[in-house]
């Protein structure tokens, strides 16, 4: 969750318990306001990659978390990544969203845009969303207003106040509710949902900013059977109007929805190919499946 988009939310939360927001500045009294000037840019694609991340390397006191690691995404692409725990999958995605900045390498997002040159909460509006293992949502709103609060819209306080839904952005908004099974669940408060419920508003919430690329740690840890099934449909759906990057564990619900499957160890890709080919490999196995 970006961080205009955390202080929108305890905005909304501070309406909700009466707490008066008249006399705010943009940002409480500090200089800065609630909405941030951004870089604005396109993602070039026409060289058919997406992401593309070439001989990067981060340390970490002395401890070489990724090591020349060199991967490349395309358009539309659901690619499923795995490996044994510190392989550095963390780490790659906090390179690419900018939380962490790598000692060497190359990360561009598309052809033109060199995401080491931008903030974290700039790459989230040049369109790569990024969704953590826990769901991070507002449990003190409902599902309605956690999708309406994730909308691409100016986030100062006045603003905020005013704001009232277009017939676009309804569409929108009922589109997304549909492709993350809550639509029966929209006036429901975010505390109330399942643990897996929870999982697909963040999703929600992401796509309602219409990302080009989304990143998912883990998305169905600590689901249910169902719930990881429905998870897989829901991915299935994205893919191709998205691209998708998946770290995951579960085996089966990789196999579900992967064709490439990137394999990391020690910082840098191990393997890579279709989930029987990787499963196969000696040395995948030997790293990290076992025998």
């Amino acid at each position: 969750m970006t961080p205009d988009l955390m202080e929108e939310g305890a905005l909304r939360i501070a309406r909700h318990e009466g707490i008066d927001i008249e006399g705010m500045t943009e940002s409480g009294g500090r200089e800065a306001g609630f909405g941030r000037h951004v870089t604005e840019g396109e993602v070039d694609v026409t060289h058919g990659r997406i992401l593309y991340l070439e001989d990067v390397s981060v340390s970490f006191d002395g401890f070489k978390a990724i090591n020349k690691l060199s991967l490349d995404i395309a358009p539309g692409e659901l690619r499923c990544i795995i490996g044994p725990n510190g392989a550095g999958k963390t780490t790659m995605m906090d390179i690419i969203t900018g939380k962490t900045r790598p000692d060497s390498g190359t990360v561009f997002f598309g052809s033109t845009i060199d995401l080491l040159r931008h903030r974290e909460a700039d790459i989230a509006q040049l369109g790569i969303g990024r969704k953590f293992q826990k769901p991070t949502v507002f449990e003190q709103l409902t599902v309605f207003e956690n999708l309406e609060l994730a909308l691409k819209t100016n986030k100062g306080v006045k603003h905020s106040m005013l704001f009232k839904l277009d017939s676009e952005q309804s569409d929108r908004l009922a589109e997304v509710l549909e492709t993350i099974h809550l639509r029966d669940s929209v006036a429901r408060m975010a505390g109330n949902l399942s643990h897996g419920q929870k999982q697909w508003l963040e999703i929600g919430m992401l796509l309602m900013q219409d990302p080009k690329l989304l990143l998912l740690d883990e998305p169905v840890a600590g689901m249910t059977d169902e719930e990881t099934a429905r998870t897989a449909e829901l991915f299935l759906t994205l893919k191709g109007k998205h691209s998708l990057m998946v770290v995951e564990h579960d085996m089966s619900f990789i196999r579900t929805i992967s064709e490439i499957v990137t394999v990391l160890c020690d910082g840098s890709v191990l393997a890579q190919g279709t989930l029987d080919e990787v499963q196969s490999d000696e040395r995948v196995i030997e790293v990290y499946l076992g025998r």
